[in-house]
């Protein structure tokens, strides 16, 4: 590291350590999360940083291992013929972090607890493939014994699906697909996921939670893999202040970054030349959200405007500097099976001009003054003044920049309390279907108040499709609907992986659902603490 970038970055020490609040030893592992948590809920995680803490508590029937989907709490499975019915079996050394074993009837319980409309899980969807599942979280039946799940006996569990995708092993082995425990659950309500009540199945136990503060979580003396888990203790501090974040890395108090928003952009040039710092591709993508409901942002034209009018390659040369490929589609290019997406609205100052006077807004003229909400990052509020002058210029509009910290920014997505919203998307899965599901109607992911049978109907479609190639055109159609004709939201740029990590952390590989567990990393040569 040069001398000129410790001195631009250096913070006193003393001033890093009164941050911590109590003298405790320090973890094994210290890891910066870009913001608090909003639950470790394995149903009601859909960020990031939540997952990230959720799926060291909680494991289920697979785990991903460097992206891959791999045996965990099922040590093998069956398959049909036709690809429909999956019968796993549970290895005997899969116990709850209590002893408690964990049985088939936990992932029947726990999957109807995710599918239960009460639950309100935005991420319900993931279990749609299971017969009748839908039609379950819907509220259309009201017995779950139609859905496509049934424990044979407490270390078989046996799955139905509609049809027969290519990617129920990798859902398998999603988050949300994940058991609770249940007498946890009904004891405590929602204080459930308390210090002292969560129990969990995964490779750690929550040992303490300092809202602000930290996590600090310790390894599961219970976990049937514990063999392999090398960190006993891991750190995770929430720190949305990128130059305070690499502080702690530059200091010695932090080991690992891995948030896209985490690099200070007038340091990016430097920093890219030294040996912690690494990027990779990986399935995400950057975008807008517009919400329809809002009376001005109706007009599929005035969408399409708006998305003509955002030049993405100032914001990718200008701002984000780090390579990201330009979106003008939802799904990376090369996705799944090698799919191609239609190609969508590209920077065109005068096609938007021209679909705002068409919209009845020429010049901007009678339309409303409006807000972008955005998180409060150095990178996102650059990103923000751009958009706002390239809407200003071209369109004549009239766009506030709204602040808001990450619980509440993603309260208001759902709840559909802004105009305009930053957002972003890692696939799940390596699958077309992770992008475009999401923007079906009644999707908790959704969070535009965008509704278009159409659009429902291919990615039905899609889902029942075998033909690689035709699956694929289904796709085309779905995404051509969604970008270049209603425009519910508007691509930006495809995400590129970064960390800041120390020479000898071993386990952290670039892949690309982004996905790097705590359980595979380790130290080698261990560290002169």
């Amino acid at each position: 590291m040069t001398r000129a970038l410790r001195i631009a970055l250096a913070l006193p020490l003393t001033l890093l350590l009164s941050a911590c609040g109590e003298t405790q030893k320090r973890a094994d592992l210290v890891f910066v999360n870009s913001a608090e948590i909003e639950t470790p809920d394995p149903a009601k995680a859909t960020d990031q940083v939540s997952m990230r803490i959720s799926e060291s508590l909680f494991e289920g029937l697979c785990r991903n291992t460097a992206g891959v989907p791999e045996p965990a709490v099922a040590e093998r499975w069956d398959v049909s013929e036709d690809k429909k019915h999956y019968v796993f079996h549970l290895r005997k050394d899969a116990v709850w972090s209590n002893g408690d074993p964990v049985t088939a009837h936990d992932f029947v319980w726990s999957w109807q607890r995710a599918l239960d409309p009460k639950t309100a899980s935005d991420y319900a969807p993931q279990l749609y493939p299971l017969v009748n599942a839908r039609a379950f979280n819907e509220g259309k039946i009201t017995d779950f014994s139609q859905v496509g799940v049934k424990a044979v006996d407490d270390r078989t569990l046996e799955c139905v699906l509609e049809n027969p995708i290519p990617y129920w092993i990798d859902l398998c082995a999603f988050l949300t697909l994940a058991p609770v425990h249940r007498p946890t659950v009904e004891k405590y309500g929602d204080s459930w996921i308390k210090v002292g009540k969560i129990i969990g199945n995964g490779p750690y136990v929550m040992d303490k939670w300092l809202i602000d503060e930290k996590i600090r979580l310790v390894k599961s003396h219970n976990y049937w893999d514990r063999d392999n888990v090398r960190m006993g203790t891991v750190d995770v501090l929430p720190i949305s202040e990128a130059n305070t974040a690499l502080n702690y890395f530059l200091t010695g108090q932090a080991d690992l970054l891995m948030d896209k928003g985490m690099v200070p952009l007038s340091l990016v040039p430097k920093l890219k030349k030294q040996d912690f710092f690494h990027t990779g591709p990986f399935l995400g993508t950057w975008f807008i959200r517009v919400n329809t409901t809002k009376p001005h942002f109706r007009d599929p034209r005035v969408r399409l405007a708006f998305a003509y009018a955002v030049d993405r390659k100032r914001i990718v040369e200008k701002i984000t500097q780090l390579g990201e490929p330009i979106a003008f589609s939802l799904t990376p290019p090369g996705t799944g099976q090698n799919y191609q997406p239609p190609p969508g609205p590209e920077y065109n100052p005068e096609k938007a001009k021209a679909l705002m006077a068409e919209a009845g807004y020429p010049g901007g003229r009678g339309f409303p003054r409006v807000e972008y909400l955005h998180l409060p990052l150095p990178i996102e509020r650059n990103i923000a003044v751009e958009l706002q002058s390239m809407w200003q210029e071209t369109l004549g509009v009239t766009v506030n920049l709204d602040k808001k910290e990450q619980k509440i920014w993603l309260s208001a997505m759902r709840e559909l309390s802004y105009d305009l919203c930053r957002s972003s998307w890692v696939g799940d899965y390596n699958d077309p279907n992770t992008f475009l599901e999401m923007f079906t109607i009644g999707n908790g992911n959704n969070r535009t108040g965008w509704e278009s049978p159409p659009y429902d109907a291919f990615i039905a479609a899609a889902a029942a499709e075998g033909n690689p190639v035709k699956r694929h055109e289904i796709f085309n159609n779905a995404e051509k609907l969604l970008i270049s004709d209603q425009a519910p939201i508007i691509p930006v740029y495809h995400y590129v992986g970064v960390q800041f990590r120390r020479e000898n952390l071993r386990g952290v590989k670039a892949n690309l659902i982004d996905n790097h567990p705590f359980r595979a990393m380790y130290w080698d040569p261990l560290p002169q603490r």
